[in-house]
């Protein structure tokens, strides 16, 4: 299935950080799904997927991560909230965990995969365990612009949430030791009425200005 390149870019016009949600609209089930979906599809490197995505519904821990946030409403009054974190590590375990998933999927034999898990054993090698978790953050950034322009194509509304505090977020979800951590939020639902940012025009610099053809 394809999309026209004018109902593309209708959706991604649509799209804006919403500031104030609906809290008494919720996202269908079916829809939550495909979020889902949207998720477990991302690309990353290597496919490695150093992430796990956590759907906070529990209210009092929705009000718990408010606080960590600033005091945004976005994220008690949102329908759904995601927490994207990332692995805090790239061990040889996530490694051969990986390889051993593909072998099972594509039904390739483990010793034929033998030269990319060396690769990429030899990647990791090479980072301080800070820059691991820094290139894991990064990944992790793919997944949010994915499931950014998912509720985009969906027509659904949705704020990424950098001002919080990662550490705190990990005390509340119980995050040390876990071996992953705290990178970026993302509010998901139904814009208010009343949310003056909906019909703001888009501010973006010129194509002219962002784009070079060399």
């Amino acid at each position: 299935m394809t999309m026209q390149p004018s109902e593309l870019l209708a959706a991604l016009r649509f799209r804006y950080a919403t500031k104030a949600f609906d809290a008494a609209r919720k996202i269908p089930a079916e829809i939550w799904d495909a979020f889902e979906q949207s998720l477990v599809l991302t690309p990353s490197s290597f496919g490695l997927q150093p992430w796990k995505f956590l759907v906070i519904d529990h209210p009092e821990i929705r009000e718990k991560l408010k606080a960590a946030s600033w005091g945004q409403g976005q994220v008690t009054d949102a329908s759904h909230l995601v927490v994207l974190t990332a692995r805090t590590d790239l061990a040889q375990a996530d490694i051969d965990s990986w390889i051993a998933r593909l072998s099972e999927v594509q039904g390739t034999p483990a010793e034929a995969l033998a030269g990319l898990s060396g690769m990429i054993s030899s990647f990791s090698s090479a980072m301080t365990p800070a820059e691991k978790q820094a290139w894991n953050t990064r990944q992790v950034y793919i997944a949010l612009g994915q499931l950014m322009t998912s509720a985009a194509v969906l027509g659904i509304d949705s704020c990424p949430l950098e001002g919080i505090s990662p550490a705190d977020y990990d005390t509340i979800l119980g995050l040390p030791g876990t071996g992953y951590a705290t990178a970026v939020a993302c509010a998901l639902g139904y814009r208010s009425a009343e949310d003056k940012y909906a019909v703001a025009p888009k501010a973006r610099f010129e194509a002219e200005k962002v784009i070079a053809r060399i």
